[in-house]
């Protein structure tokens, strides 16, 4: 997939998967993550995002992870809209861009995209028409780094430093967009060893290229 994270000036335009990140991007992020949990003691609000509107756009439940972004939109000073897919033009037929660029003409800049298939926050930030950003909440079976993201972030909350480290994932791993998230985001940041521990079923297919290693488990039958 061609690499559309950041734009022609080298910015970050959109956060949409661990891979296309570098390592020194990850840890910028960590650095303004330490400044905001720092600072943050009184729950206080920031004007990092004032006058910026957020739509988040969650194809799938999950009201944790919707209500955590529209949470920390609002400490940053976003104006948030959470959309109703069941009831928005999109049961009616329009297509996910149409609905996309149509927000876009109201204002809207941020899109948070959660989606069953995987690549659909991608073909979003492809097509949309100005500069709005996209940041993927999960995409089938494909990633979700945000959550590494926070993962890798707590872990260098109580270990400090990665080299030294072992790390297991367990479960689901082929099915899992965490999982996979997980795996590149603690290689980039030089962990020793990443383990991933599951049934053989459930191992990812391309184990070879993800620099990890595996212990299957037979399932046990009771």
């Amino acid at each position: 997939m061609k690499k559309i994270q950041k734009n022609k000036l080298s910015e970050l335009q959109h956060l949409l998967s661990i891979q296309e990140m570098d390592v020194s991007l990850i840890k910028d992020i960590f650095i303004r993550a330490d400044k905001f949990l720092i600072n943050n003691q009184s729950i206080s609000k920031y004007d990092v995002l004032q006058g910026k509107t957020i739509c988040n756009l969650f194809f799938e439940n999950s009201t944790r992870t919707q209500t955590t972004f529209e949470i920390a939109a609002k400490r940053l000073s976003a104006d948030v809209i959470n959309l109703d897919i069941a009831t928005s033009s999109q049961s009616k037929g329009e297509s996910i861009l149409d609905l996309i660029n149509n927000l876009i003409a109201m204002g809207v800049s941020i899109f948070v995209v959660r989606h069953s298939k995987p690549g659909i926050p991608a073909k979003i930030a492809q097509n949309i028409k100005n500069m709005a950003h996209v940041i993927n909440a999960g995409d089938g079976n494909k990633e979700h780094p945000t959550q590494a993201l926070l993962d890798a972030y707590t872990i260098r909350s109580y270990k400090k430093k990665f080299d030294d480290l072992k790390v297991a994932i367990v479960g689901d791993i082929e099915h899992s967009r965490v999982a996979k998230s997980e795996i590149y985001i603690l290689n980039k940041l030089g962990v020793k060893e990443v383990r991933v521990i599951g049934p053989e079923s459930l191992m990812p297919k391309n184990i070879n290229d993800l620099n990890i290693k595996a212990f299957s488990l037979s399932l046990i039958h009771i």
